[in-house]
């Protein structure tokens, strides 16, 4: 078994969960497993028509959600006050010169690092290659969403949910002394960890993709568990140190 972990973090963020070409682009409050795999599948050249997403069903995503953003939506518009040959056409393939609107969902400011367990080291690196050197690069639910960096924090790691526990710096500042030597943060599973005793929930989402074909989208169904977990305060710090903590975390890996 290996792993690596990445930072998704940026401005905007938008994990798509249920529509597909219609005038409401939701989001996901976290990041979606149809995400981070088409994320892989573009670093690694894998067009949309291609199929071989089979290549991804072993591997294991664990989410921590260091700071789950604030909500933004965007009234959007395409064309309008255009000659018919110059505005977008509608879902039935006709336009009449009206705008086409859409009410785009995104997380502002959200933070979440991902752990993911891969089979064997030789899956971890390709990974970990194709994501220094994308064929087509990575964003965060859609093409308008880039990364902050680091995005990748660790290449190969036997064990991604211990790292999340205690040692990726948390993008949160300190809490106020309260006696309290940790500070509570959700994680999402894809497998309940034995050892849960906080607050759980359920949560079912139809993101597993069968395809990404434009016109033959498909997801299955999968059952995450939301879990609150106690983080050491020490993960934590002054948000102008953050990158500072982020990077360190880096080199650490790079000096070993």
């Amino acid at each position: 078994m290996s792993g690596l972990l990445l930072r998704l973090a940026g401005p905007l963020q938008s994990w798509g969960e249920r529509s597909a070409f219609t005038t409401v682009r939701d989001t996901a409050s976290f990041p979606t497993r149809s995400g981070l795999i088409g994320m892989l599948a573009a670093a690694e050249g894998i067009g949309r028509d291609h199929g071989g997403l089979d290549r991804y069903d072993d591997l294991r995503f664990i989410i921590r959600a260091d700071r789950p953003g604030q909500r933004l939506i965007d009234y959007h518009t395409v064309g309008g006050g255009q000659p018919k040959a110059r505005t977008a056409a509608t879902s039935g393939g006709s336009n009449k010169g009206a705008a086409v609107i859409t009410r785009r969902h995104y997380l502002s400011d959200a933070v979440f690092v991902v752990g993911i367990t891969t089979p064997d080291d030789e899956t971890t690196t390709r990974l970990a290659q194709a994501l220094e050197h994308p064929h087509w690069a990575p964003y965060l639910g859609r093409r308008s969403c880039v990364p902050d960096e680091p995005l990748i924090l660790r290449r190969h790691i036997a064990d991604p949910e211990n790292e999340l526990l205690t040692r990726v710096p948390l993008a949160l500042p300190p809490p106020p002394r309260n006696g309290e030597d940790t500070i509570d943060v959700d994680f999402l599973y894809e497998q309940l960890p034995d050892d849960t005793t906080g607050k759980t929930d359920v949560i079912d989402i139809a993101d597993i993709p069968l395809s990404f074909a434009q016109h033959r989208r498909a997801h299955a169904v999968r059952r995450l568990h939301r879990v609150t977990r106690q983080l050491p305060r020490r993960l934590t710090g002054p948000q102008s140190e953050l990158q500072s903590r982020l990077l360190d975390y880096v080199r650490t890996e790079e000096s070993a």
